[in-house]
């Protein structure tokens, strides 16, 4: 037989296109070709392949050698087509059988010696193989994540000749077993319960947590804001297998490891504040996740807020509201999901503390006027995390909730949004509001009146509600009161923050 067809996959974003590896051997001088848009990772994979195989023992043929790629006008790149284009080599020569490659799908690089060495992607090339319901051969690095898609079928491959001896029947190479993944979450090293005081930004955190809200901590330095915004994820609940896989799968193609002692826990990604628009939102001329992405179904930490620069943080307000970042290029175009929970931490003012007699007003409202209202405005909370009171580094003070306490409530809550609407209140739209947010006329009315007065917008009108929803459902309410509305309310410190400055200035 001169012609072979191998299954294989390209990596496209988080989609795994299939990719059919044809290879025809033809009398004439030697020659090795291969057509079908490669990238130059690709077109070098002849001198990887053609080494492996005689390395290993195997005959090349001193054919003219064509390798299709098809189809032909999908671009491929990287070294995951060099172990199907020398399977499709070695059963275009009669060196394998060909009955049983329909079946099966083939992604990994070669070394020289043909071993073979980690790819990229894996996870999304699994779950696209379980759907076609073929088996999938990759090198065996990849493996242990590939398992945890379920319903794939994967075979672990250390080297080339032990996928000989298993196509000829001399060895039959094993399925890779699943072992479900265990969380193990680091309490004693991130507890809320080290966090001294500040009662009040702990309620927040937890309305926070309990609601999928988006937070904002204000105050001057070493008062805990940073310290409260890395426990978050710590009393989170832990995220379903379908949520763990879609953020394996981002993790995956940013060739970043997921260990399976913490799979289930939420990622947490703190960028620095020097970070650019593309780092943020992800970018290049093959468009890649960035850090919203790469925070899919957790926790986006901004600290130093105002640090940033504006341009940077208005990149974030179409995601936040619709849970996704497409990114077009000229030759592409890629959409990431990038459903985060955002938190952030600023100071008041450029010296760190609101009355140290180092600015003026004029001075701190130009400050905090480089975040710009749209962005404030798809914050949820905004609360002022203030200077610890004398006596609270007293012995005997008591210890406060650790993470696993305050996580079993937010836990309970959480399922309480599930079971009515199937998500946080955070991702209500505007018909779940009317539906599950009804409010009686006086706190419709006297809601109607705060937002006039405040000078607040239709979405922080909707924001309010949606906390008073959590407030409602923290205390298992079937109605939201007006004492939650009031609640709600005192969760704006930024609009009363510049309004006043306004007020200073004008003055």
């Amino acid at each position: 037989m001169s012609l072979a067809c191998v299954f294989s996959r390209a990596r496209i974003g988080l989609e795994s296109p299939l990719v059919t590896v044809e290879v025809d051997l033809a009398n004439g001088l030697p020659a090795f070709n291969i057509v079908g848009l490669p990238e130059t990772s690709v077109r070098e994979s002849k001198d990887r392949v053609r080494s492996a195989l005689l390395n290993c023992g195997f005959e090349f043929p001193a054919k003219r050698i064509t390798i299709n790629l098809a189809p032909a006008d999908l671009p491929k790149e990287g070294g995951r087509f060099d172990l199907p284009i020398a399977v499709g080599i070695l059963a275009a020569s009669d060196q394998i059988p060909t009955q049983t490659l329909k079946d099966y799908e083939f992604v990994g690089e070669l070394a020289l010696s043909g071993e073979l060495r980690p790819i990229i992607g894996e996870i999304p090339v699994a779950m696209a193989c379980a759907t076609d319901e073929r088996k999938l051969v990759l090198p065996v690095h990849n493996a242990e994540q590939a398992t945890w898609v379920s319903h794939a079928e994967i075979i672990p491959l250390h080297h080339l000749q032990d996928l000989f001896a298993h196509f000829t029947g001399q060895k039959t190479l094993d399925f890779a077993q699943f072992s479900p993944p265990q969380d193990c979450r680091l309490l004693e090293d991130m507890d809320l319960s080290d966090v001294i005081g500040q009662p009040l930004a702990k309620r927040a955190l937890e309305i926070s947590a309990s609601g999928g809200h988006n937070l904002l901590f204000i105050g001057p330095p070493g008062t805990g804001k940073t310290m409260l915004a890395s426990r978050l994820p710590h009393i989170l609940p832990q995220m379903t297998e379908s949520e763990a896989i879609e953020v394996a799968a981002i993790q995956s193609i940013s060739g970043h490891n997921v260990s399976t002692s913490s799979w289930l826990t939420r990622p947490f990604r703190t960028p620095h504040h020097t970070a650019s628009a593309a780092a943020l939102i992800g970018g290049g001329s093959q468009p890649k996740p960035g850090e919203i992405s790469l925070a899919h179904h957790g926790v986006l930490f901004l600290d130093e807020l105002p640090e940033f620069d504006r341009k940077v943080l208005d990149v974030l307000r179409e995601p936040l509201e619709s849970g996704e970042v497409t990114i077009s290029r000229a030759l592409h175009k890629q959409t990431y999901p990038a459903q985060f929970q955002l938190v952030a931490a600023m100071n008041p003012s450029p010296t760190g503390f609101f009355n140290d007699n180092r600015s003026t007003p004029e001075q701190v409202l130009k400050y905090l006027n480089r975040l710009s209202g749209p962005f404030l405005d798809r914050i949820d909370i905004q609360i002022e995390v203030a200077r610890l009171p004398k006596g609270t580094w007293k012995d005997g003070q008591p210890q406060s909730e650790s993470s696993a306490t305050v996580r079993e409530r937010v836990q309970q809550c959480r399922n309480i949004q599930q079971q009515r609407q199937g998500k946080p209140n955070a991702q209500l739209t505007s018909a779940d509001l009317r539906q599950h947010c009804q409010l009686t006329a006086d706190d419709h009315d006297f809601l109607e009146l705060a937002v006039e007065k405040l000078g607040m917008s239709t979405r922080a009108h909707h924001k309010i509600i949606k906390i008073a929803r959590t407030l409602a459902d923290m205390e298992s309410s079937a109605n939201i009161g007006h004492q939650h509305l009031l609640e709600a309310l005192s969760y704006r410190a930024m609009d009363r923050i510049l309004r006043h400055l306004t007020e200073a200035v004008c003055a």
